[in-house]
């Protein structure tokens, strides 16, 4: 059994959209041409405070991706300005999510490999230093109103702001107070620093330039600076400065930034005729999130869900975290591939679930070596097979690669099949085993790779339970020995024998919800659990899996993709994950 790790390195075919229409243009134009800096240069800015998902998925392939096609670099940046949540843990499993996702901010330049990670809190003394500049051109001001004034002084959609009492402060008085707010000579919330963008900002039909805040009292301790900073930079100004600091040429970000491009493009404007940066400077562009059914993506709920206990971690294999997904069994191909099938657009939309599961399906399909598993176990006894013997049976590797050779297991005197591959009064069209009834001989149906058999009898319980089914086999019906086509049977089983075959766990893992927007529109999204989104069972397994190897995958036959987790599997002791059925067959539970 091999294993079949492949890092998602490969290009994919580079299909047109909006933003490679925009790069292709810029390059021709030679837009962005500067000493020494590559044409395009893009980057993937998350913020340190919680696990990425599947969402984040489609941004890094988008940014990295984009970088890659076009011979220039992403970087990496971690948005680390809110002290009070983020964490070095996050940082970390960042780095790590985007790696195993197939990417890297590492890059070769003429001089060798440059490395392309950045922290907001690099820039922590030049973000303040313009800061300064802004109070003192008279684009910023100290503003001293409590967060329910300033709340209530902002207005909304329908109707206008109105001037903070402090907003015509003298120059040198909010120098002296956001100086006095970096001595920390002040509590959170006394003042903040909020940008004055024109004499009428605060009527601005856009929310976002009714002087926004850009600076705030903060008294955390950051997992980088310690407590050398008691003040910190708002988002949508470190932003746009990190770009130009970073020298990126296009700023990619989703919609939901749309309206904060105005603000992004005023700042670099002002800094610029200030003498900070040189033009051209980065400009912001925007493409649709993805928008998967049947999760959610909010870090409060995933959140909430972690802390009640509802998963069983960050990296339970129903969340849609990057670890989730990876410990389910996710492949970085299938998640690059559903990021460029489902392509880059302004054109907000739901993409249903099944489109990464199809995606994954056709990852897996020819990567997974095929095995044999009985997940929901049922004695059969061939009564005729001489006891204490066995015979060697085989099987491809996988059947559409032959150079992979052939598998071997023996078949006995006493084997597991399916619970439901036995039924005591058959369905109409069933094809499997039943016993015989009256005059009726019992079914014959082939054990796959194996001989034909018909079902003589079955053994219950005193609580009437099937414990048993027992039948007889035909020793010149081997498959692939000479006279075995002479049997013509409608049914064929998979089973394994039950001296040699492996006791593992099984997690049947399904989708976390029956509702494919289990939280939009304010709904609870707790209601729209799905009870059998996780089911354990004790599972035999065809000889060879037990020395599976944490993340390796195989297709269970009949039963679709299976993956050795990560964490609690090791050879000797498996313990397997499904992935996804081998058919999209998906329907919530009644």
């Amino acid at each position: 059994m091999s294993n079949d790790k492949h890092p998602a390195t490969a290009a994919p075919a580079l299909a047109p959209n909006f933003l490679r229409n925009i790069i292709e243009a810029d390059l021709a134009s030679g837009a962005h041409v500067r000493p020494g800096l590559p044409q395009v240069i893009t980057r993937f800015p998350p913020e340190p405070n919680g696990y990425l998902h599947v969402g984040h998925a489609k941004s890094i392939c988008v940014n990295f991706g984009l970088a890659r096609d076009y011979q220039g670099q992403c970087n990496l940046r971690f948005d680390d300005t809110n002290p009070a949540k983020e964490e070095q843990e996050y940082v970390d499993t960042i780095m790590d999510s985007v790696k195993w996702l197939g990417f890297d901010w590492e890059s070769k330049t003429a001089n060798g490999e440059q490395n392309n990670l950045h922290y907001a809190s690099d820039y922590f003394d030049q973000l303040y230093e313009m800061a300064e500049y802004l109070i003192t051109a008279g684009y910023a001001y100290v503003d001293s109103q409590s967060a329910e004034e300033m709340a209530a002084n902002r207005g909304n959609f329908g109707q206008a702001g109105k001037n903070s009492p402090y907003r015509d402060r003298p120059r040198e008085e909010s120098l002296a107070l956001f100086r006095a707010m970096k001595a920390g000579q002040f509590k959170d919330g006394e003042h903040i620093l909020r940008a004055k963008i024109s004499e009428d900002a605060m009527s601005s039909p856009n929310m976002n330039l009714r002087d926004p805040a850009i600076y705030r009292i903060r008294h955390a301790h950051h997992h980088r600076t310690g407590d050398a900073w008691c003040i910190y930079p708002m988002y949508d100004y470190t932003h746009p400065i990190s770009d130009a600091l970073e020298n990126i040429t296009h700023s990619i970000c989703t919609l939901e930034f749309q309206d904060h491009r105005p603000f992004y493009d005023w700042l670099l404007d002002t800094l610029s005729a200030g003498g900070f940066f040189a033009r051209p400077v980065p400009h912001q562009y925007e493409f649709s999130r993805l928008n998967l059914t049947y999760i959610v993506t909010s870090k409060r709920k995933l959140r909430q869900m972690v802390e009640e206990g509802i998963v069983d971690g960050w990296d339970d294999p129903r969340m849609p975290t990057l670890v989730g997904m990876r410990r389910r069994g996710y492949t970085p191909e299938a998640i690059q591939l559903m990021a460029e099938r489902t392509g880059v657009t302004k054109s907000d939309g739901w993409i249903d679930y099944s489109v990464l599961e199809g995606c994954l399906r056709e990852d897996l399909d020819p990567k997974a070596p095929r095995s044999v598993a009985v997940l929901r176990p049922l004695k059969l006894i061939i009564d005729n097979f001489p006891e204490g013997e066995s015979v060697e049976c085989t099987a491809p590797v996988h059947p559409h690669f032959p150079e992979r050779g052939l598998r071997t297991f023996p078949i006995s005197r006493e084997l597991w099949i399916e619970e439901d591959d036995f039924m005591e009064v058959p369905n109409k069209g069933y094809f499997r085993l039943y016993p015989p009834a009256g005059d009726k001989p019992g079914s014959r149906v082939r054990l796959r790779y194996g001989y034909v058999v018909e079902c003589t009898g079955f053994d219950k319980d005193e609580n009437g339970k099937v414990i048993a089914v027992h039948c007889t086999y035909f020793p010149d019906s081997k498959s692939g020995t000479e006279g075995s086509a002479n049997y013509k049977v409608k049914g064929n089983m998979h089973w394994v024998s039950a001296p040699t075959a492996i006791a593992a766990e099984v997690r049947l893992y399904d989708r976390l919800f029956t509702d494919p927007q289990p939280d939009a529109g304010g709904k609870d999204f707790k209601l729209a659990l799905n009870p059998l989104a996780k089911e354990v069972v004790q599972a035999w397994l065809e000889p060879g899996a037990e020395n599976a190897v944490a993340e390796q995958r195989f297709q269970f036959e009949r039963h679709g993709y299976f993956v050795a987790d990560r964490v609690d599997s090791t050879p000797g002791k498996p313990v397997f994950n499904r992935i996804v059925t081998l058919k999209d067959s998906w329907q919530p539970a009644k």
